[in-house]
């Protein structure tokens, strides 16, 4: 078992122990079609869609998310000194994404 199943297992768990994964909307009914990002499993696409809406999706994913924003926000950016800032938030992102990175791995 990977590092992502580990940790999609251990947001489910936390999720279902907290109650967050009763009566959501769609339940009992097939899950909704996803196609998996590239280097994604199915199983991971199915398990990031659940954990997505209800709402218990990890810190990482959220983190991926900003950056990706800010990096194409970045690449039209043409001011160089809103490309210095821009590039600063991005590194600051960086960093927060591979320290929990990290932290999960521990």
């Amino acid at each position: 078992m990977g590092w992502i199943d580990r940790l999609a297992t251990r947001q489910i768990d936390a999720a279902q122990r907290a109650g967050k994964l009763d009566k959501l909307a769609g339940e009992g009914k097939p899950l909704p079609e996803r196609k998996a990002a590239p280097g994604e499993s199915e199983t991971d696409a199915i398990l990031y869609g659940v954990m997505a809406s209800a709402g218990v999706v990890p810190p990482e994913v959220e983190l991926r998310k900003a950056l990706a924003e800010k990096r194409a926000a970045l690449a039209k950016i043409t001011d160089p000194d809103e490309q210095k800032l821009a590039m600063a938030e991005v590194a600051k992102l960086d960093l927060r994404l591979n320290i929990a990175m990290e932290a999960r791995r521990r």
